[in-house]
């Protein structure tokens, strides 16, 4: 446990002349089903949202709400898809990067600095940026980036859902959990499957 996310750096770059400070994260990269989704978000440092941190530590409902009065005061916010068919083109770590580089394209306003958790962006030139270690639980920018991440892949799980009901898509996001396991030795694989993934890939040999 980190605590509450705080926004050292956030206002040290303000300090050093940047304005457009971008905080990015993803969800869903581990997922056997459904697509990885990365949100890039602009927050503004005068007015700090209640109950943002890790979206790991929030119950879905709770999770909502903050993620709603997030995009509501953002600066600016984006949503980066790449979905379950293109992992199993490019491979999860590049998809990895592609979903956080869309979202950063998306925003309506031109970065100064971008704020990643965890690694450096390869394929994104003509900003600075810096990878900051368990940043959705210690970055603000990037804690709130995770929250939106985080409901907005939900929804589209809990969509998946209801066009493939026997999954259980609504409980466990895509993710491997027996449940999923079973439901994928009765029913076979779905269309929403990453077929490069284990087992999937075991079972379609």
């Amino acid at each position: 446990m980190f605590g509450k996310p705080h926004l050292r750096y956030e206002r040290r770059l303000s300090k050093e002349g940047y304005s457009a400070i971008v905080g990015v994260d993803e969800v869903g990269r581990g997922a056997w089903a459904g697509p990885i989704i990365s949100c890039a978000i602009v927050m503004p440092l005068d007015h700090r949202v209640k109950n943002v941190r890790d979206s790991k530590e929030l119950s879905p409902r709770k999770r909502k709400k903050v993620a709603a009065k997030i995009q509501e005061v953002a600066i600016s916010c984006s949503i980066g898809i790449v979905e379950n068919t293109e992992i199993d083109e490019m491979g999860i770590v590049q998809a990895n990067e592609e979903s956080m580089i869309r979202a950063i394209r998306g925003l309506s306003v031109e970065p100064d600095y971008v704020l990643v958790d965890a690694f450096n962006l390869q394929s994104l030139s003509g900003v600075k940026q810096s990878a900051v270690a368990h940043g959705d639980a210690t970055v603000y920018s990037i804690a709130a980036a995770s929250i939106v991440a985080k409901v907005t892949r939900d929804q589209i799980m809990d969509e998946l859902d209801r066009q493939f009901p026997k999954y259980g898509f609504d409980k466990h996001k895509g993710y491997g959990t027996e449940k999923h396991k079973r439901a994928l030795d009765k029913h076979g694989v779905t269309q929403a499957h990453r077929l490069t993934f284990h087992p999937m890939k075991t079972m379609l040999k």
